[in-house]
């Protein structure tokens, strides 16, 4: 993946080239139709996704919690607290999405895990 992509998620933005590189060098690309499913409530929480176009729906026991879009992370919590996933995440337009696992999330600086963490917060106090 090129790691120019990557900037475009602000979370990501101000790592450093060779963090970048890093991270560019094991981040998947993945895309998802409207309808599909890119998180389910309950499944084990083993990667994180950065939107890069698209939206969707966050469900919780199936009420709507929140929309997502381009520069959005999702999947972050389950996978920075190693907990099962929360809520389900569903695609209501294209989307096309960087899959980041958690053993690519070890790699990251602490500064990036950091950021992702007070995300996690962020959410949860919103709760």
């Amino acid at each position: 993946m090129d790691a120019a992509r990557l900037t475009r998620i602000p979370v990501f933005a101000s790592l450093e080239p060779d963090a970048l590189a890093r991270l560019a060098a094991f981040a998947g690309e993945e895309s998802f139709a409207v309808g599909a499913a890119l998180i389910r409530e309950g499944d084990f929480s083993t990667e994180l996704y950065a939107i890069e176009e698209g939206t969707a729906d966050i469900l919780q026991a199936g009420k709507k919690l929140g929309e997502v879009g381009p520069g959005d992370i999702v999947g972050e919590i389950g996978v920075l607290a190693k907990t099962l996933r929360s809520a389900d995440v569903v695609v209501t337009s294209p989307m096309l999405a960087i899959k980041v696992s958690h053993w690519e999330i070890r790699r990251l600086s602490s500064d990036v895990r950091e950021r992702l963490t007070e995300l996690v917060d962020a959410r949860q106090a919103a709760d």
